[in-house]
């Protein structure tokens, strides 16, 4: 019976070295190398084929992968590259293990962002016709009317870059105050929606991603428990896990 070899983005995201989305990118800038060669995109693995990343080798996973939810400040980063951005999300948390965000949170903007070093799961969170919830509290620079409301339920289309808003959950909380509720994850979206209806956002919370709600302290983070993660697998069910996290139960 023959091997199954394994496209090199995968191995690298299954050894929880990152997403297959970065992975490509580190292929394309010629930082992968597979038995000392540079290879090309598309590139499969053979488990006696040596990968490394800058030099570094990269093993087949043997270890159970880590579920993080973090309370990021605003001022931090969500990036992994710690050459470049000081402010970087990975330095800041310190975690023992190489992890990486799921998606992003601009830098101005505080709240809950997870971090793991799945690489499978993160297109699975991300991926936009999924239609997954993320909740946020915003508050803006002038008094909140109903036609607002109903322009940032209803969809704005963002010129700059050639997309329509979906629909979405909009509800005033306060003069200033609103909550919203999006399935999608276009660039600085709330903001840019805010600014088309000539709002200007002072302060951009994200309180929920799909089922895991923002409930630590503002810098902090937690591991997910067993519970918030067999949810969030069902969300996400065309996910096929190989390692299932071994956390304790807190709830």
């Amino acid at each position: 019976m023959s091997e199954e070899l394994k496209r090199l983005n995968k191995y690298l995201s299954e050894a929880g070295y990152c997403s297959r989305r970065a992975a490509d990118r580190l292929i394309e800038a010629g930082r992968v190398t597979l038995n000392d060669v540079i290879p090309e995109m598309g590139t499969k693995v053979a488990s006696d084929d040596v990968v490394k990343v800058d030099g570094e080798i990269i093993g087949e996973r043997k270890q159970d992968f880590v579920y993080l939810a973090f309370n990021k400040p605003v001022g931090i980063v969500c990036t992994t590259d710690t050459r470049v951005e000081k402010d970087n999300i990975i330095d800041y948390i310190n975690y023992p293990k190489r992890i990486f965000p799921i998606g992003r949170l601009d830098k101005p903007s505080e709240g809950l962002i997870l971090l793991t070093d799945d690489g499978d799961i993160v297109n699975k969170i991300l991926r936009a016709s999924n239609n997954h919830e993320k909740e946020y509290i915003v508050t803006v620079d002038t008094p909140i009317s109903q036609t607002f409301i109903e322009r940032m339920s209803g969809g704005i289309y963002l010129e700059d870059l050639d997309k329509r808003t979906k629909k979405c959950d909009v509800k005033k909380i306060d003069k200033f105050t609103f909550s919203i509720i999006l399935t999608q994850g276009l660039n600085r979206q709330i903001r840019r929606m805010c600014e088309y209806l000539n709002y200007e956002v002072q302060t951009l919370k994200r309180i929920r991603i799909m089922n895991i709600k923002l409930d630590m302290p503002l810098g902090q983070y937690r591991e997910l428990t067993k519970s918030e993660f067999q949810t969030l697998n069902n969300l996400i069910s065309d996910s096929i896990k190989t390692f299932q996290p071994k956390k304790i139960d807190r709830t």
